[in-house]
C-alpha cells in the first residue's frame, strides 16, 4: 500500500474513499485508531492508501475531481 493523501480533514477522506471504490480501486484509511487514541483533536492525520498498481490512477481520479495532490510521491 502506498499513501495518496495525509489529511485530518474526515469529510475528503470519506469522498475520496468513496471516489475512489466507485472507479474500482480499494483504499484503506491507516492511523485511524492512533487519532482517536491522542483525543480526537485532530493533531495525527490520517493517511489515505491505495495499491501500489492503483496509484497513477488513484492520483489522475482525484486531480480529475478537483483535487490537487500538494505531495506527488
Amino acid at each position: 500500500m502506498t499513501e495518496l493523501l495525509r489529511t485530518n480533514d474526515l469529510v475528503l477522506l470519506s469522498f475520496l474513499q468513496a471516489l475512489l471504490a466507485d472507479a474500482g480501486i480499494g483504499s484503506l484509511i491507516a492511523d485511524q485508531h492512533t487519532s482517536v487514541l491522542e483525543g480526537s483533536i485532530g493533531a495525527i492525520p490520517r493517511r489515505l492508501m491505495v495499491s501500489s498498481d492503483d496509484l497513477i490512477s488513484a492520483r489522475r481520479l482525484v486531480a480529475d475531481a478537483g483535487y490537487a495532490l500538494d505531495d506527488q510521491r
